[in-house]
């Protein structure tokens, strides 16, 4: 006899399969390997202690405060541990329960039915200003025809061009300005018909450069203001153009002036639940999510978005992050922008892991390999 120890996080059906189970005993096994944690908010405490019960009677648990068992407060903050089967059969039997518990039953189902992506997308990123934070992406004209073409070669789906710097303090750009610093790179596009190579996507909140670039071939507009402009909602609806809709704390002038949340997973899912209603009042269908790393956030709030992506995964919209190069890698190990490719690939694996579909990268060639080596670790 030998023993081996595996990974929790290896490909359970894959070994499964080996094994010679069958596929009914593949499903039911499958769903007792999927532990589940379940973060609840002011709970009524009369509900708390009905799950309680309802979790252990299954095998599952819930963390309570103490005093829980004796109402000692109104309402508490708990923590469901359970499995996937488990988390099906409470999903079901706290339907019949009062004090909230109908309310979670229907969240639990969200969990339930989330879908992990299977596929990660790399966006290039290429900026036509001379004052963005990291000078290796900065490119003008022809220099920037090149580099899309590297980066199409490189194994970019999308490359992703803006004119304004959108870093802390940055300075404000006029639309006209804004303008010609792209127009020449949305000409070549054109002309070159390079937007049959690859999905080109404008990082521009103005109304106007935004419909030049959708005229240029461009289908994706990432706007860092969330759609907060109503004019931009009706024009992507007009170009039936993908949006990006990314969350942010105030301007890039002042969003890092002391950020603060109630709660970051709770405030940005209400952002973005918000914001998708607008779109879709519109007629924006296809929309991406991006949770703003670094746009009003804290380096904790930052860490803490990346590893609880899968949170967001309920809204079923595709998740980009963007961490590339940022200063949150110096906070933790001090570095220049220049230095920083490591500590990005780092904190971009981890977000894939974790249920990014799209990553806004600097350095493409390095990311496809990483992710294809992220993606023959995770299917052994």
């Amino acid at each position: 006899m030998q023993i081996e120890k595996l990974n929790t996080q290896c490909d359970i059906t894959k070994v499964l399969k080996n094994i010679g189970v069958d596929s009914g005993g593949i499903n039911i096994l499958s769903s007792k390997i999927n532990v589940h944690l379940v973060y609840i908010r002011d709970l009524n405490v009369g509900g708390a202690n009905i799950l309680k019960q309802d979790a252990l009677s299954i095998g599952a648990d819930l963390a309570v405060p103490r005093g829980t068992v004796i109402a000692k407060t109104p309402k508490v903050d708990c923590l469901l541990i359970a499995t996937t089967k488990q988390l099906k059969i409470l999903s079901k039997k706290e339907l019949a329960q009062p004090f909230g518990l109908k309310e979670l039953a229907f969240e639990l189902e969200l969990i339930l039915n989330v879908i992990t992506p299977k596929r990660v997308e790399i966006m290039g990123i290429i900026n036509a200003n001379n004052d963005s934070f990291f000078s290796g992406s900065r490119f003008k004209d022809s220099q920037a025809i090149q580099k899309i073409q590297k980066m199409i070669d490189d194994g970019a789906s999308i490359i992703d061009i803006g004119a304004v710097s959108s870093a802390p303090l940055s300075q404000k750009v006029s639309v006209e300005e804004e303008i010609l610093r792209i127009k020449p790179i949305l000409k070549i596009i054109k002309e070159k018909k390079l937007y049959k190579k690859v999905d080109f996507s404008i990082d521009s909140y103005e109304p106007l450069v935004i419909q030049q670039a959708l005229d240029s071939g461009f289908k994706i507009v990432n706007d860092i203001t969330g759609l907060q402009n109503d004019e931009v909602c009706t024009i992507c609806a007009k170009y039936n153009a993908k949006v990006i809709i990314m969350h942010m704390q105030s301007t890039p002038q002042t969003m890092q002036n002391n950020p603060c949340y109630e709660n970051i997973l709770s405030d940005i899912y209400t952002f973005f639940k918000d914001r998708i209603t607008k779109a879709e009042s519109f007629g924006i269908k296809d929309i991406v999510l991006d949770v703003g790393i670094g746009f009003g956030k804290t380096l904790e709030n930052n860490l803490v978005l990346i590893k609880n992506l899968e949170h967001f995964l309920t809204l079923n919209r595709p998740l980009l992050i963007g961490a590339s190069r940022k200063s949150m890698i110096d906070k933790i190990s001090s570095s220049l922008p220049e230095d920083r490719l490591a500590g990005t690939l780092a904190l971009h694996l981890e977000a894939a892991k974790n249920g990014a579909s799209v990553l806004r990268v600097h350095d493409v060639y390095e990311h496809i390999q990483a992710i294809k080596i992220q993606e023959a670790l995770r299917y052994i």
